[in-house]
């Protein structure tokens, strides 16, 4: 695996590397040795999959308060989706600006998301599956969420959203009570 960082602190693009032969492929998305490269001494505590049907579908932009703040990696095995993450750590130099990456079954990449970034993404195609790695389980009432449409955000989304939940069109806008998360960085 290659790790790439990212200009958001802690985040990294992963390249999955593929050995090919007459049969397909094989690639291997979790070694804890290799994630020791970037500091990941955790364990996954919880492994969710999810389905989207409608292209242009639109999850997210989902994170957990703390104390249950969580480290995510995500791909997408089946279709190919546009993954978002906001830096909501209050002290970041990076404090509300986002990255958006394409996560596919073709490139085979997948993302880490450190603790104190908001995650949601937009399917690009009709049935994309997305995998995800969690380091903490999910807290019901830990929850919060950021507007996909926020423009305090300025998200380019790459298509018009098509689907979201009624959760995700009413999370609040980003206003001066918004405090982030505080985080050691």
């Amino acid at each position: 695996m290659k790790f790439i960082p990212q200009h958001l602190g802690g985040a990294y693009l992963i390249e999955t590397e593929r050995k090919q032969d007459d049969r397909g492929w094989f690639s291997r998305t979790w070694c804890k040795d290799e994630f020791l490269q970037i500091g990941h001494t955790g364990e996954w505590v919880q492994h969710n999959h999810t389905l989207t049907i409608e292209k242009g579908s639109l999850r997210g932009l989902h994170y957990q308060l703390l104390p249950f703040a969580e480290i995510k990696l995500v791909r997408c095995a089946v279709g190919s989706v546009y993954d978002v993450i906001v830096d909501i750590r209050k002290d970041s130099p990076t404090y509300l600006q986002y990255l958006g990456v394409e996560l596919s079954s073709s490139n085979g990449r997948m993302l880490y998301i450190p603790e104190g970034f908001a995650h949601g993404f937009q399917t690009l195609e009709p049935n994309c599956e997305m995998l995800y790695c969690h380091s903490t389980a999910y807290k019901p009432g830990f929850e919060e969420g950021l507007l996909f449409s926020d423009p305090a955000l300025k998200i380019q989304w790459p298509l018009e959203p098509t689907v979201i939940s009624d959760r995700d069109k009413n999370h609040p806008l980003i206003d001066n009570t918004f405090q982030g998360l505080i985080f050691n960085i």
